[in-house]
């Protein structure tokens, strides 16, 4: 006997690729852990006589030959499947996008980081020339969406794209999608992100603002991962944590969300005994006090940090400026000479101002061209300090719409940091 499985509450990843497997794999039965996600568990409700799923109630454990496991590679995440661990004649095939450490010890292995682990299946479905049909095509492309936040997750790659093309070729119904990719808000959701409101520790983290916040919940309550999502959002913090702690102690829930690249959750959540993306993660951890949790949690907080690139490395100097008494016709001289955009303005090494090109649209007429700069200049004075990010500098550029930062330390100007600094950085162009 074969079998297919995936994670304990199951996603729309894992169902599709469970489904996937039944392609790869004729002779093998789909068994889907008893936990879904809402959504997942509202698509099979309409849908159950297209996809003959079984539970691993409804098996002999003991007469199976091979294990498929997909979008996972822990045993302590597979439901009720503690019994095959110990059988060492069992084939273990496994597919799965997550950086996680694989302790299944696999006979063969498909283990990618990538956006979505549909996209690893459809390569291979791609390969084997598999036709499939519109609902197939639309249950992986839902998948595929759900996992790569339809494309804008940092963790999305160009294959998945090609995996997205390739499913909208075959036909996947993008209204099926948005009607299921609709997570589940209720009123506990609400109550919940209410009280964590309430609070809303932050804490800084370097260049950072994270907020960590412990929750006391009764019972089951799903989308858990939603909550803390709209809470990251709020908050408008880089990066936030939930610990969602079960009224008998006997467990915690931990739960993260980043927007930026230098706090990896995935990589905390697997310190912590469980998984996920750069942006996104969890982990179950049983008998542990709150408290002690959220100390750990900052802890790895604080190791996690990568090498960050700081303004100070992206910054141009030494910084040639003008005083404000300097004709503007002089200006426009040096900034067809120096081929920039922009000049700051300093007198007695004080930052007074900035003057670009944009600001010579006021000249009304050629004799102002001989006016100082003073009478032109922008004196918002908006700057940066050397050891801040590249992130923080580009969301001063488009608070404000300006094209470059003056970088000042001890009040006195060091550098620019322009937006074509910035971009160079942020698509990757610095020389090595």
């Amino acid at each position: 006997m074969q079998i297919i499985t995936t994670h304990r509450s199951a996603d729309f990843d894992g169902f599709a690729s469970v489904i996937a497997g039944t392609i790869l794999y004729p002779q093998a039965i789909p068994i889907l852990p008893k936990t879904l996600n809402p959504n997942v568990k509202a698509f099979l409700s309409i849908h159950k006589d297209l996809f003959d799923t079984k539970s691993v109630n409804e098996i002999d454990l003991a007469q199976v030959k091979r294990l498929i496991v997909v979008d996972t590679s822990k045993w302590s995440r597979l439901e009720k499947m503690k019994s095959l661990k110990d059988n060492e004649n069992l084939e273990i095939f496994l597919w799965d996008h997550h950086e996680n450490q694989c302790d299944l010890n696999p006979t063969w292995t498909c283990q990618e980081t990538i956006g979505a682990n549909i996209t690893l299946m459809i390569r291979e479905i791609k390969k084997q020339k598999i036709l499939l049909t519109p609902m197939q095509a639309t249950l992986f492309l839902t998948g595929l969406y759900e996992d790569t936040g339809s494309l804008t997750f940092p963790s999305s790659t160009a294959e998945d794209a090609y995996a997205a093309g390739y499913l909208l070729e075959n036909k996947a119904d993008l209204n099926i999608l948005s009607t299921f990719l609709q997570p589940a808000y209720g009123e506990k959701q609400k109550n919940i992100l209410f009280e964590m409101l309430k609070t809303a520790p932050r804490t800084k983290i370097d260049n950072y603002t994270v907020s960590i916040n412990i929750m006391h919940i009764a019972g089951h309550v799903s989308n858990l991962s939603l909550v803390v999502h709209m809470y990251r959002d709020i908050l408008n913090v880089d990066a936030a944590f939930g610990i969602f702690v079960h009224n008998d102690h006997e467990k915690c829930i931990v739960i993260g969300r980043s927007s930026v690249e230098d706090i990896n959750v995935g990589s905390i959540m697997r310190s912590m005994g469980g998984g996920g993306h750069p942006g996104a993660g969890s982990a179950m951890i049983k008998s542990v006090n709150p408290s002690a949790l959220n100390d750990w949690l900052l802890e790895l907080l604080k190791g996690n940090q990568q090498a960050s690139v700081l303004i100070s490395d992206l910054m141009s100097y030494p910084v040639f400026s003008v005083t404000s008494d300097t004709p503007m016709s002089v200006v426009a001289d040096l900034l067809k000479e120096k081929g920039c955009t922009g000049l700051p303005v300093v007198d007695n090494e004080k930052l007074v101002g900035v003057i670009s090109r944009r600001d010579f649209k006021k000249i009304r007429k050629g004799s102002q061209l001989q006016s100082p700069v003073k009478a032109f200049m922008n004196t918002r004075n908006i700057t940066i300090e050397p050891d801040k990010s590249p992130m923080e500098a580009a969301r001063i550029m488009v608070k404000h719409d300006i094209g470059r930062l003056p970088v000042v330390k001890d009040d006195k100007i060091i550098g620019i940091m322009s937006r074509s600094d910035a971009m160079l950085y942020f698509y990757d162009l610095l020389p090595d």
